[in-house]
């Protein structure tokens, strides 16, 4: 048996589920704002969909990681440290920025202008899963 696409799938699997909770978190939140509202459903729905994002980042790691193995760049064992660091840090980043989102909802369901200002808090937690991306890439 082979081993060696252990740490591919550990990325992804770990960044989805991140981004599954994350979605979670802030659709519940959006579910709960559209039953307080008559209007701006698609925004709330659109916030609360900011945390798949980081599930494509887990994808394209483990497509990366994956042919790295195969190419001989990268260890297998390598791979799976980085599949439980770099999956775990993108998953956690899904799951805050559901949160962030969450508020976010909150907050604009209050006060419909707050709504682009709350994107700056769910871009910035954005960038940590994207700095984590950006640097696996690196290290490869």
């Amino acid at each position: 048996m082979n081993y060696d696409m252990v740490g591919p799938v550990i990325a992804l699997t770990l960044s989805s589920i991140g981004s599954t909770i994350g979605c979670y978190i802030a659709g519940a939140a959006s579910h709960a704002a559209m039953t307080r509202t008559e209007d701006g459903h698609g925004k709330f729905i659109g916030m609360s969909a900011a945390p798949a994002s980081q599930s494509i980042y887990g994808f394209i790691l483990m497509l990366l990681m994956s042919k790295a193995i195969l190419a001989g760049t990268l260890s297998p064992i390598s791979g799976i440290a980085m599949g439980v660091f770099a999956g775990s840090a993108i998953g956690l980043s899904a799951i805050f920025q559901g949160k962030v989102c969450a508020t976010g909802i909150q907050a604009s369901m209050k006060n419909p202008s707050l709504f682009g200002k709350s994107f700056a808090s769910v871009g910035i937690i954005e960038s940590f899963a994207l700095f984590t991306f950006v640097f696996c890439m690196l290290i490869m």
